[in-house]
């Protein structure tokens, strides 16, 4: 089994964020690595890990940091497979990632999701592989379904909520 989504953080601490990504990738049965890799502190594997991912199949990249978090646009600028950047909040309530992420230069394209949106970020992937694939299309189409039934459960349990005031 080889790999279509990476998932790449700036270091383990980053794992309770990016975890819900694996899970989902795990969930909708798509082959995924994970490592952590730093554009700051091993900027030699960054690059040999950008430039050799087309070549290992990988087709979605899905890069998690915080603070600076400069990983996400280091990898674009190496690769022409597309980056998801996902902030972390690990300072500034995430705004700073956010912020450094989201404002790339000119042909150096991240995708960006919410901080700390790492579910978005693996549905997005999926999305994005899905084009080029009607299995997998059809299992987004299953699971966007799915968040249907979730809202419909919501609102019969919020039915047996009761308050003095309440109307429905």
């Amino acid at each position: 089994m080889n790999p279509v989504v990476s998932i790449i953080m700036g270091s383990t601490s980053d794992l309770p964020v990016m975890e819900k990504a694996a899970k989902f990738f795990d969930e909708m049965e798509i082959p995924f690595e994970i490592n952590a890799l730093s554009a700051h502190r091993t900027p030699e594997r960054v690059e040999a890990f950008a430039k050799g991912a087309h070549q290992r199949g990988i087709k979605v990249i899905i890069a998690a940091a915080g603070m600076a978090a400069h990983l996400p646009g280091v990898i674009s600028s190496m690769t022409s497979i597309p980056v998801i950047g996902v902030p972390v909040d690990a300072s500034l309530d995430g705004l700073d990632a956010l912020l450094a992420i989201v404002q790339m230069p000119p042909g150096i394209p991240v995708a960006t999701v919410g901080i700390n949106g790492a579910l978005n970020a693996a549905i997005l992937a999926l999305q994005m592989i899905a084009t080029g694939d009607e299995e997998l299309y059809k299992k987004t189409v299953a699971y966007k379904e799915s968040l249907k039934g979730k809202i419909e459960k919501a609102n019969e349990e919020l039915a047996q909520v009761k308050y003095k005031y309440k109307t429905n």
